[in-house]
């Protein structure tokens, strides 16, 4: 396989890729509304905790995928060309320009279907797309 380089001429764009790169690799990009959904989701995380963006999409915490010993964390490497990943940049340029709805009533937590993590024990789930289940 023959990947693209992609030359992104500003920090905006560089930081909408970013976000799109972890959202693709939560997701797999299974469809626009859990992509609109988990961006929503960052969008509650920096608004309510007042955290800056870049330290959202990095924290190992929140997302699995950047954990090197994830499964997922290969996804962090898509083909920057490919339809289903240009969607999550759509999306995340759309939540920069703060024209994106909160898709994920609130949430500021999610884990996928298979796990259960310990902190969702005690709390309920305020929606469920795709297999993702988001918190509040």
């Amino acid at each position: 396989m023959e990947f693209k380089v992609i030359e992104i001429q500003n920090e905006s764009m560089a930081l909408a890729y970013a976000i799109a790169r972890v959202v693709y690799a939560e997701t797999l990009a299974k469809s626009l509304r859990v992509v609109e959904a988990l961006t929503s989701m960052i969008s509650n995380i920096v608004r309510c905790d007042n955290r800056n963006i870049k330290d959202v999409i990095s924290d190992k915490t929140l997302f699995e995928s950047l954990n090197s010993e994830s499964n997922r964390h290969k996804f962090l490497s898509v083909d920057a060309s490919r339809r289903d990943f240009q969607m999550c940049v759509r999306v995340a340029q759309t939540m920069q320009h703060g024209c994106l709805p909160d898709m994920c009533n609130h949430a500021t937590r999610f884990h996928r279907d298979e796990l259960l993590p310990e902190w969702a024990l005690a709390r309920g789930y305020v929606a469920d797309i795709d297999g993702i289940l988001f918190y509040a």
